[in-house]
């Protein structure tokens, strides 16, 4: 490459990153604030004695409030407009992380969660349609990667930052509310127009599994196990000797896993059936799960191995689940199935975290990985059984992963523009 092409280059990234500049700045700080209390809360509440199904419930509650955000979301934004339904719900969650520390009792924090997922899921309908808007079809993909490293950047420093007090200190729940109070100051002054809101879409999940039974399954099963997965897995690691800094360390590294997983999976399932790509991440998030299952002792670089090789199975099968089913998908169908296979993941990530802790509860040995892989192990199955059952999607008529990946990021009923680009590019592929 020349100078004068990377010149063009460079132009054209701030091109495509100026009207989300301020947007991307309060998604930093936000997500650094959700990272800092996805982990902070579980640690604090075995600190105050919580048991595991109360802290499992917390979990639920989120999912169930993320849920019915994503439900609502769309409403709120027609009445509120993006940058005030934003600093709303910032508002709200800031608050929220507050009364978790002035309160302790186990049964309001789950009702707090609950408050806190539904914002997060408004907030992220505001970010990714936003996002949306403000960006084209030629440079789309350059616009979500950079969100996706700032997302996964962001959300492992503020996993990292709960070493830097003790959890049962007021500091990290203030650093947390000031995180999320201050991210609203970006789009407050940003002179950049605000896009505007979407219609919802109602989803027809009976019709969404005929369309696609692996995508459906899929996305059901990621629920599930990643709904537990972050509920419960700070208790795995601090049951493992952990301190406050290892357990932020071995979550990071599952993150980073999946990150890094993504891609070389995606790009993978653009050549072959993306089934048989499931298959092998899922099958590698199961044997994972097996082994931290009867990791003896608290080995933190053999925590932190197996753990990011659970995340490189366990964090790609949502995208491969999506990308799946938009193959199947007509054009004029892409933005139901996104919305839909959303809910589905929403409904199994409540569920996840009460199953998780109940079969805890009846075993001698920490169990959340064992449960992980056995909805691993299952979708396996089910993927396998449905290979008898279907054949595969000519590649000429898939739909490229880095595409359906953009709408898999796009956690909103509101992904339109995303919805629809994907719609022109599976016409264009199959026009004579």
């Amino acid at each position: 490459m020349n100078q004068a092409d990377g010149q063009t280059g460079g132009t054209a990234l701030r091109g495509a990153l100026a009207p989300v500049a301020a947007l991307l700045v309060s998604v930093a700080l936000l997500l650094m604030g959700n990272g800092l209390q996805g982990t902070l809360l579980p640690i604090r509440g075995v600190a105050e004695s919580f048991s595991n199904l109360q802290i499992g419930l917390q979990g639920t509650f989120y999912f169930l409030g993320f849920t019915v955000g994503c439900i609502s979301g769309p409403y709120l934004l027609s009445r509120g407009g993006h940058i005030r339904t934003f600093m709303a719900m910032a508002s709200l969650t800031s608050v929220t992380a507050l009364l978790h520390a002035m309160m302790p009792e186990p049964y309001l924090w789950a009702a707090l969660r609950g408050i806190t997922g539904l914002c997060f899921a408004v907030l992220y309908i505001v970010i990714e349609s936003w996002l949306n808007e403000k960006s084209t079809n030629a440079n789309r993909g350059t616009v979500f990667s950079v969100y996706t490293i700032v997302n996964l950047t962001v959300v492992t420093i503020g996993q990292l930052m709960v070493g830097m007090a003790s959890p049962t200190s007021f500091l990290l729940f203030a650093v947390t509310s000031i995180l999320i109070s201050v991210s609203a100051l970006p789009l407050a002054f940003t002179t950049s127009t605000s896009p505007k809101p979407a219609a919802p879409i109602r989803a027809n999940l009976k019709r969404l599994y005929k369309i696609s039974p692996v995508g459906f399954v899929g996305c059901a099963a990621v629920g599930f196990a990643n709904g537990a997965f972050w509920a419960l897995a700070p208790l795995f690691a601090q049951a493992n000797g952990l301190d406050p800094s290892g357990v932020g360390l071995f979550m990071s590294a599952i993150v980073l896993g999946g990150a890094l997983a993504q891609w070389p999976f995606g790009a993978l399932s653009d050549r072959v059936d993306r089934r048989y790509v499931v298959i092998a991440a899922s099958a590698l998030a199961c044997l994972a799960g097996l082994t931290l299952t009867f990791l003896a002792g608290g080995d933190l670089w053999a925590l932190l191995s197996i753990g990011a090789l659970l995340g490189a199975g366990a964090m790609p099968v949502y995208a491969l689940s999506v990308a799946h089913a938009n193959d199947h998908a007509k054009p004029d169908q892409m933005v139901e199935v996104s919305s839909g296979l959303l809910l589905v993941f929403g409904a199994g990530a409540a569920m996840g975290p009460v199953l998780a802790s109940l079969l805890q509860s009846t075993l001698p040995f920490p169990a959340l990985f064992t449960y992980t892989a056995l909805i691993h192990g299952a979708l396996v199955g089910f993927v396998l059984w449905r290979l008898l059952r279907r054949g595969p999607v000519a590649r000429e008529d898939r739909v490229t992963f880095t595409r359906s990946a953009v709408a898999a990021q796009t956690l909103s009923e509101t992904g339109t523009v995303a919805a629809e680009s994907i719609g022109r590019t599976k016409d264009a592929g199959t026009r004579p």
